[in-house]
């Protein structure tokens, strides 16, 4: 879509604002012109003595009034346009904020955040401008300048006033050239404010990584070289603007000369009166309004192009999920996993091959293996968030993408690796996702997630803000309320409930405690997928697959993983790491100042490594 076809379709639905402004403009226009045509008369009417007395207050009223009539009319059109203007932008930012929370991760890997931020304010401030600014604007020195022209034309003198406009030509040749550069020069500001909008959010939301590695020096200088690139880019755009002025003032200088040559000349020779040249000149004063009109509207019209050309891909592009889906509830059942193969874009390397497994509703699924062995893609494809690139996913019978994707998510609870807290109290982040939820359901929640205490000794207690990202807490309690969003959110729709490494900040024992509390708690048929590296959270679970480079390569219960070996007589991966994670439990526990402790914990080992 074009930005004249989104004006335009715009106008379409507010017609009656832009025709009520229209109505109101071509008032001002027509009372504009009939000015300086009376002013003139009244000169005439006092040089030939025929103006005198009340008919002259008359006159001088009947001018205040024209004038007071036209600041009513300005003030009345500038409300009713901007009303509508300012609607155009609510639209486009609610329309650019919903498209961005459709899109899925493959979307954000090529877009920057701070350019995202800059499109819903920079961008959308100047689209808006050329669909309130620039229309009205335009109509309205257009119509004045129609006016005007056939005022002078039929009005004075058709003579004096083709010779006047010989100028203007010339003006519209030097507005061209300009507005080609500015297109350009705009187009090069709004890029370089995005890459500094960029910059900042980056380094905010990373300061503190910044400042741990002294980095404020370097990323300083980034910022200055940045800015420093953003104003001269700005600069650009700004001198070319600044063309338009000298343009249309260097024509209407021009314009007034001819009309005080040749219009005195005509004076000398009694073809004209002294007050038909003295309206002729006073129309001229009002074509400057026009001519600056101009070059204000084609600014706007391109910073409006430039703007459009970057908002419009985004709004444009394709969701990387499709959400054809038709099934708006998720019924309780078995989820199945058929030969599911994934590659992440630009990857050679399969991130998941034939995956097949069945998870009976009601039951816990614990995935386990190395780092990059696929265990948190295959979280993402259940939600959604990437499609199956082949096999067949299915939950209660239903292909996951006869789902709506709306109905889905709701039916999941979901806590990442890195808990996301939004900065307002502790409370409304558990209650995240149902924030009609009783502060008794928020705190029990809380103590499935073993954080009630922690909360209670916050200076608000649950009301107490967690600042930015949930800055204020540590990383431990950042989980653990996540996990307590996750719970309450379950309890309400979830039907699945995904926990992914979700329990790495929190020692051994808690995490014991909040999955005996989940096993303790949740429905029963309430289905849990566990992902940890730690495989003493994972040990109850009813299923255990794990993975390696995309691939199950063993499943079971603890039990019988624990007794599995190799074709070549030597554990698997999980027995393997069983006993690896229970030797740095007795080596971390070992007392220094008992020596007997230490020789049975090195006995142990030594015995592994044999």
């Amino acid at each position: 879509m074009t930005l004249s076809r989104l004006i335009g379709g715009f106008v379409f639905r507010h017609w009656r604002a832009y025709a009520a402004s229209a109505v109101m403009l071509a008032g001002i226009a027509l009372l504009g012109v009939w000015l300086p045509r009376q002013i003139g008369k009244m000169v005439d009417g006092l040089v030939a003595q025929r103006l005198t007395g009340q008919a002259l207050w008359h006159e001088i009223a009947l001018l205040l009034g024209a004038g007071l009539a036209i600041y009513g009319l300005r003030v009345a059109w500038r409300l009713l346009l901007y009303g509508a203007a300012y609607r155009l932008s609510v639209e486009l930012r609610c329309e650019l904020y919903q498209r961005l929370l459709l899109q899925g991760p493959r979307f954000f890997q090529t877009q920057r955040t701070g350019d995202l931020m800059a499109l819903a304010t920079n961008d959308v401030d100047a689209v808006e401008m050329a669909a309130g600014e620039a229309l009205l604007a335009g109509f309205d020195g257009t119509m004045t300048l129609v006016l005007v022209v056939a005022t002078m034309t039929l009005g004075v003198d058709w003579r004096l006033a083709l010779v006047v406009l010989l100028p203007f030509p010339l003006m519209a040749l030097a507005f061209w050239w300009i507005s080609r550069h500015l297109h350009a020069a705009s187009r090069q500001s709004l890029d370089a404010f995005g890459a500094l909008n960029d910059q900042v959010q980056e380094t905010l939301s990373g300061v503190r990584t910044l400042r741990a590695l002294g980095l404020e020096t370097q990323s300083g200088a980034q910022f200055g070289r940045l800015a420093a690139a953003a104003s001269s880019a700005s600069l650009r755009a700004q001198r070319w603007e600044a063309a338009y002025e000298p343009a249309v003032g260097g024509s209407l200088n021009a314009a007034m000369a001819l009309s005080l040559g040749f219009g005195g000349w005509l004076v000398w020779q009694g073809e004209i009166t002294v007050g038909q040249l003295t309206s002729l000149g006073l129309y001229l004063g009002q074509l400057i309004w026009p001519m600056f009109a101009a070059g204000w509207v084609i600014s706007l019209i391109e910073r409006g192009r430039a703007a459009w050309t970057r908002l419009a891909p985004v709004l444009e592009t394709p969701l990387t999920v499709d959400d054809g889906g038709t099934l708006d509830a998720v019924a309780p059942g078995s989820l199945k996993v058929e030969n599911l193969g994934f590659s992440y874009p630009g990857q050679t390397q399969p991130a998941l091959q034939g995956l097949d497994f069945l998870l009976p509703a009601g039951q816990t699924l614990a995935l386990v293996g190395p780092t990059g062995a696929g265990k948190s893609t295959l979280l993402k494809i259940l939600q959604r968030q990437w499609p199956a690139g082949q096999g067949r996913i299915t939950w209660a019978g239903a292909d996951l993408a006869e789902h709506r994707l709306a109905a889905l998510r709701s039916a999941v609870a979901w806590v990442p690796q890195e808990a996301f807290l939004f900065s307002a109290s502790v409370a409304e982040n558990i209650a995240l996702a149902r924030p009609e939820a009783s502060r008794a359901e928020v705190e029990a929640a809380a103590m499935q997630a073993a954080v009630h205490d922690d909360i209670l000794r916050l200076p608000q207690g649950y009301d107490t803000p967690v600042g930015e990202r949930g800055v204020t807490l540590s990383g431990g309690q950042r989980q653990r309320v996540a996990i307590a969003r996750a719970l309450l959110a379950s309890n309400g729709l979830g039907r699945l409930l995904l926990l992914d490494d979700a329990l790495s900040a929190v020692d051994t024992g808690t995490a014991a405690v909040i999955l005996a509390s989940l096993r303790r708690h949740r429905q029963a048929s309430q289905t849990m997928i566990i992902v940890s590296h730690r495989l003493a959270t994972v040990m109850d679970a009813d299923q255990i697959l794990v993975l390696r480079h995309g691939r199950i390569t063993e499943r079971g219960s603890h039990a019988s993983l624990l007794a599995l070996t190799q074709a070549d007589g030597h554990p698997g991966w999980y027995a393997t790491q069983w006993r690896v994670q229970q030797l740095e439990a007795s080596l971390a526990s070992i007392d220094v100042d008992d020596p007997s402790a230490a020789h049975q914990v090195v006995h142990q080992a030594a015995k592994h490594a044999h």
